[in-house]
């Protein structure tokens, strides 16, 4: 039998009589396999962007607007627009000359939501179309007619049944912000199963209806017979300039809102916690195959000892754990299947992503995270074999031999080089825009806890050596042999070490980064704004008709609607890229004053009307651009404006806000109504008045409230909390991940240490003080884990309150308080429970038993 194979006969034969360490090394294996495959799937899924068409199912082929807007510094970048991009209404005409087209139909949809009982059922969306687009989703009418006059319309019948109505009965909806009866006509099935709700109408009034005059929204296309979809696709794209032509499932993107633009958020998604797992789970399986190698040494020596090579005791090693970490990437190939669905599910309900997106993981994703986690399993296995393999077989006589607390040069100079590189992070951190520093100041996370785990054990010695006789005094004298275990067993103690830290520092870090971020740029944008009341709407947006009932309400001053979108600047180019900049639509100052609290430097708001526009001062003087100056600006649809500089303001520089007439930006926008009405009361006016007499007038549009000045504040908040979300999330993952290391790693610790505390029994302790003793050492790894971990989470959360303006960071103080606690209640637990199984036995068998 050649040695290889009496190696690796060896190597498995011995995992049986190892089965707390192999199982810790097993855990930390699967978990991060597990979270590597989810991260792999939710970067497949962004690249693949599948969404199924419902509404457009029955055509092959869909033409809408242009997908995005081309960088003009990074052409081959195109990046979703914020809103739908269009078509000119005599696209339509060119579209169906095309040869091979046998019909277009034109698709329009505006705003449209069922009442019941004079409230709105559901959220609004684009539910309103004309009858011709029927025929894109293949509805065919089954209770009734098709509406051909005015005042008719055909619903489906999950609405009709929502609404309680059959053919022939009259439902009442808000279309474009009106409330209007209707007949229904028919009922229309789909051709497939449809989730959005659809109101059909006949020609003219959906025309009347329809909030952008002159555009359509897209294009349906029924190749003549005969003639591929994929080949007419490409002809259309070819003779059609301007367009975006979309086959199989790729129609979705055209139909549902959101699909395009959720690309770049899943792909840094999928970027960052990837990043963030392939770091953790390095340090995690690192730290617990070294500790369970070590654990070992006198075993290996011995086998040095009786004559095997270092080659043949690094192979066998290496055969060990890579057998425990296959049968780990297997077993985590399910994990990172379920894992990955729960959270692109909870990206869906949160409104990360659209729930029409569908989860993507494949072959590839399984693929590349098993090979991932191979790969790290390996680099591990080698490293930790390798300090394994050169034991000296001298060893092997000796029955307490512990490991140095001394790391080895490079190690030392890693760590110096990981420290470097933590402080430059945070120092860049300082000089970055507000709304990017996170990306740079996050990763000194990462590379604070790399440093540590380098030099763990020197800074548990370090510890012990400073810290111990204070920690002494405090514990009383079960603390003393505590202590000197802290130094002697450094290198056990570092194990643990590592992965609290880490827990420690991302969560804080994390958590206090993103609220700290979160409160500037709530304020920066609520603070942009000022209103004594705040008119809101969920049917879609505010219609003319409330829009004049507003202004006539007694005791108003100044009215103005409020809309908010996405652009650049084109000409001269921004340079803002993949995030454009917020836009705000409100109405020109007049004798009331204006809505806008910035404070204007040069210009007058008074001719914000037209084509024009009031710049951030900030961003005028980056890009020269001086007052009456023309430029072009890029909307959030797609359309090319040019418009006058007409004023510049002294707004935030950490998120900054150009300022568009209302009616301008609102023309270009999804909806094609403002999201919301601001209103300042006039000279006089009590402001509570103001707001019962604004809800007695308004009562008679459904879905309409009248909020406080807050309300602007509370509303950017929402916005942000859902951005906030999903890190809150990711962090939540990778802190339970180190967490259930510091578990693995603490319980093989502990219970590899039976002899010892049958020793310590056998010369006069009693089990409640070898409970005390291990207490004590749990204390001080906890301590220390935290310590470290909220020096590292400084690096990060410190630079991130200076960058947007502030000194101190901002954030709730339970969420410190809860750190604090769940790290003890991980290390003490665990402690008391792998001690009770480890002095099980009586001290004599204890004292006979193989190992440390």
């Amino acid at each position: 039998m050649s040695s290889r194979r009496v190696v690796l006969n060896l190597a498995l034969a011995s995992l049986r009589f190892r089965v707390a360490a192999s199982l810790a090394s097993f855990v930390a294996i699967l978990i991060g396999c597990g979270l590597l495959i989810a991260c792999a799937g939710l970067f497949e899924t962004a690249i693949v962007l599948q969404a199924k068409p419902q509404r457009l199912a029955s055509a092959p082929v869909v033409v809408g607007g242009s997908s995005g807007f081309k960088l003009p510094d990074e052409e081959s970048e195109v990046v979703p627009y914020a809103e739908r991009a269009g078509l000119p209404a005599d696209q339509v005409a060119k579209i169906a000359a095309v040869p091979g087209v046998g019909r277009a139909v034109a698709d329009v949809s505006f705003p449209a939501v069922l009442l019941r009982d004079g409230s709105p059922q559901g959220s609004a969306v684009l539910s309103g179309h004309s009858w011709d687009s029927a025929a894109l989703g293949g509805y065919t009418v089954r209770q009734g007619a098709q509406p051909t006059a005015p005042g008719q319309v055909v619903l489906d019948p999950a609405t009709a049944s929502a609404a309680g109505v059959a053919a022939g009965g009259t439902v009442d909806l808000v279309v474009d912000g009106r409330q209007q009866s209707f007949t229904v006509a028919g009922i229309a099935e789909p051709g497939q199963a449809v989730r959005a709700p659809a109101f059909f109408f006949p020609a003219a009034d959906a025309q009347r209806f329809a909030t952008h005059q002159g555009r359509v929204d897209l294009v349906g296309v029924f190749p003549a017979d005969g003639v591929d979809a994929g080949e007419l696709a490409a002809r259309i794209a070819g003779e059609v300039g301007g367009v975006s032509v979309l086959t199989g499932d790729d129609r979705g993107a055209a139909e549902f809102l959101g699909v395009d633009s959720s690309r770049l958020p899943l792909i840094l998604l999928a970027a960052v916690f990837g990043g963030m797992v392939l770091v953790v789970m390095a340090l995690v399986v690192s730290a617990t195959i070294g500790l369970t190698v070590r654990q070992r040494q006198q075993e290996i020596a011995l086998l040095r000892a009786t004559g095997a090579t270092p080659k043949q005791v690094h192979r066998m090693v290496v055969a060990e754990t890579m057998a425990v970490g296959a049968i780990a990437a297997v077993c985590g190939a399910l994990l990172g299947s379920l894992i990955g669905d729960r959270i692109f599910t909870t990206s869906v309900s949160i409104g990360i992503v659209p729930e029409d997106l569908v989860f993507a993981q494949d072959i590839i994703a399984f693929g590349a995270g098993i090979v991932a986690t191979l790969a790290i399993t390996f680099a591990a296995a080698w490293f930790a074999a390798l300090a394994a393999s050169r034991a000296r077989p001298i060893q092997a006589l000796a029955e307490a031999a512990i490991p140095s607390a001394k790391v080895n040069p490079l190690r030392r100079t890693g760590a110096l080089v990981f420290a470097a590189v933590t402080v430059l992070l945070a120092a860049t951190t300082v000089f970055m825009p507000a709304d990017s520093a996170a990306a740079i100041g996050g990763p000194a996370l990462l590379t604070g806890a790399i440093a540590v785990a380098l030099i763990g054990p020197e800074i548990m010695t370090f510890v012990a050596d400073r810290f111990g006789p204070l920690i002494q005094r405090i514990a009383g004298r079960d603390a003393t042999l505590a202590v000197i275990n802290s130094r002697t067993r450094a290198v056990a103690f570092a194990a643990a070490l590592t992965p609290i830290t880490l827990a420690t520092a991302v969560a804080l870090g994390n958590v206090y980064s993103e609220t700290t971020a979160q409160r500037a740029q709530v304020s920066s944008y609520a603070g942009q704004l000022v209103a004594d009341a705040v008119v809101s709407t969920n049917t879609g947006g505010v219609s003319p008709d409330e829009l004049a009932r507003i202004r006539s309400t007694p005791g108003v001053g100044t009215v103005s609607p409020l809309v908010t979108s996405r652009g650049w600047i084109e000409q001269p180019y921004d340079g803002n890229g993949s995030d454009p900049l917020r836009l705000f639509g409100v109405a020109a100052e007049d004798q009331g004053g204006t809505v806008l609290a910035t404070e204007v430097t040069q210009g007058s708001l008074r001719n914000l009307s037209g084509d024009a526009v009031a710049l951030p001062e900030g961003v005028a003087d980056d890009l020269e651009i001086k007052l009456g100056d023309r430029i072009t600006m890029r909307l959030g649809d797609g359309a090319s404006v040019a418009v006058n500089v007409v004023a510049l303001l002294d707004s935030p520089s950490s998120y900054p806000s150009m300022v568009l007439p209302a009616d301008l930006l609102t023309a270009h926008t999804t909806a094609g109504l403002p999201d919301q009405v601001l209103v300042k009361a006039a000279p006089g006016q009590d402001v509570d008045a103001l707001m019962s007499t604004l809800g007695e007038q308004l009562r008679s549009f459904p879905g309409t409230t009248v909020g406080d000045d807050g309300t602007l504040a509370r509303n950017f908040q929402a916005g942000a909390d859902v951005e906030a979300l999903i890190n809150y999330l990711l962090a939540v993952l990778a802190i339970a991940y180190a967490a259930i290391a510091a578990v693995n790693t603490l319980a093989v610790a502990v219970l590899a240490r039976r002899r010892e505390f049958g020793v310590q029994r056998l010369a006069g302790a009693d089990r409640r003080q070898v409970r005390r003793m291990l207490f004590i050492e749990g204390g001080i790894v906890a301590v220390v884990g935290l310590v470290l971990g909220i020096v590292i989470s400084l690096f990060t959360v410190l630079p991130m309150a200076i960058t947007t303006g502030e000194i101190i960071p901002s954030g709730p103080i339970w969420v410190f308080v809860a750190v604090v606690v769940a790290v003890f209640l991980i290390v003490w637990p665990v402690t008391a429970l792998a001690g009770r199984l480890a002095m099980r036995r009586k001290p004599i068998e204890a004292v006979t038993l193989p190992g440390q």
